[in-house]
């Protein structure tokens, strides 16, 4: 979706919006994300980004499209884009660190489980491990 602007100074100031709302929800799903608060649905975020993607992209190819905005708002819009990247790189921090955290309760669970199914093995008659015939819950409890 292209932003519909009759000027450069309405594009600027659509695309500062634009900015400003996305580097706001960002920095909300951060701090949800510290707080280990539910995320919202991220409807509203991805569609935003989207739009402000394809607008730059757009701009990248013809500048002229934003070259006439007063220069204080172009000032202005590269001081909230680069806003917009610190808080997209916390944001990107905050994220990894869930990443993390999961991919560890994974691992351990895969690891209990596995320590589990092996932990009541018997010996056969010829010497090796039996191998169990029904299935075998499994427990998960602190050790995970």
């Amino acid at each position: 979706m292209a932003l519909i602007a009759d000027d450069a100074k309405d594009r600027a100031e659509q695309l500062l919006l634009m900015t400003e709302r996305l580097a706001a929800l960002a920095a909300e799903d951060t701090r949800r994300i510290k707080a280990r608060e539910a995320l919202p649905d991220g409807e509203e975020k991805n569609r935003l980004a989207n739009a402000y993607r394809l607008e730059l992209a757009r701009i990248k190819q013809e500048p002229s499209l934003i070259e006439g905005a007063p220069p204080e708002l172009l000032t202005k819009l590269r001081q909230q884009t680069v806003a917009l990247h610190e808080i997209l790189a916390a944001h990107e921090i905050a994220l990894n660190a869930v990443k993390l955290v999961s991919e560890g309760m994974v691992h351990a669970m895969a690891e209990e489980v596995a320590r589990q199914r092996l932990s009541g093995a018997n010996y056969s008659a010829q010497g090796s491990l039996q191998e169990r015939v029904a299935p075998n819950p499994t427990v998960l409890d602190r050790n995970a």
